[in-house]
């Protein structure tokens, strides 16, 4: 079994696969003050509530975009799991996935799985949308290359700093209102916020297709998506487990090597 760690800015994705399925998916919260042994409990917890013996894993693969807990979930893993020296996705792996960025190191790790998955799992040209702290829109080009795309402020950050740099708007729950056009103050707010992302996710995959030259497949993943998506006029698919099956395909390219 493989232990499959994201770890986001806000949000820590935990899963453990095999070979035939996804067992469990769970998210922690992204806490750089914890250390290594509350991470090892947590992972164990975690584990334990879905019955998975944490001696039945064999390997373990982490993707990161918080290099200061990089090293810290490492030795918890190994805290967790004997003798087992987790992945860490960057520089030196293989993945299979032709970056064509002017310096890919400076490519999230985040960015590179999703990528690998959305090619292995649904081809290319394709276009991944990735709702997070930030929501992410990258292109993978008909001759499988990850030629680049767009970086733009998430839903709920785009939230944050509208309620804090306003002092009569009031926090509101991330759930969409009937109508586009609305007459009170919170409606507005969720209209803007929900129909105003899933607006900008079909602009932007208008403007790739158009500058492209042809259609691509659409995915999307990320706590949100299932907010926003059906809100989109595309047709895109709506894939939660993405992020775990890259990592499940990066380490088996890579299994050789650990």
């Amino acid at each position: 079994m493989l232990l499959a760690i994201d770890m986001g800015n806000t949000n820590i994705e935990v899963g453990v696969i095999d070979d035939e399925k996804i067992h469990f998916t769970e998210r922690i919260s992204t806490d750089i003050a914890k250390t290594e042994l509350e991470y090892a409990v947590i992972l164990k917890t975690v584990m334990e509530i879905h019955g998975i013996d944490p001696t039945l894993v064999d390997g373990s693969i982490i993707s990161s975009v918080v290099p200061p807990l990089t090293h810290i979930m490492k030795q918890a893993v190994r805290k967790l799991v004997r003798n087992i020296n987790p992945m860490v996705v960057g520089a030196g792996l293989k993945t299979g996935l032709n970056i064509k960025m002017d310096d890919p190191r400076t490519m999230g790790a985040d960015l590179v799985v999703d990528s690998v998955a959305a090619m292995t799992e649904y081809g290319a040209p394709s276009i991944v949308v990735d709702m997070g702290t930030a929501t992410t829109i990258t292109v993978i080009d008909k001759n499988k290359s990850y030629i680049g795309g767009v970086i733009v402020p998430g839903v709920r950050t785009s939230l944050e700093a509208l309620v804090s740099d306003t002092s009569q708007l009031p926090r509101v729950s991330l759930s969409a209102p009937k109508n586009y056009i609305c007459t009170n103050t919170v409606d507005c707010m969720k209209s803007g916020i929900i129909n105003g992302q899933a607006s900008l996710v079909d602009g932007m995959i208008e403007r790739f297709e158009e500058e492209l030259g042809y259609k691509t497949t659409v995915v999307a993943t990320g706590g949100l998506c299932k907010v926003i998506i059906p809100k989109c006029r595309h047709e895109i698919i709506i894939d939660n487990a993405l992020m775990m099956k890259g990592l499940k395909v990066i380490y088996d390219k890579n299994r050789s090597r650990n």
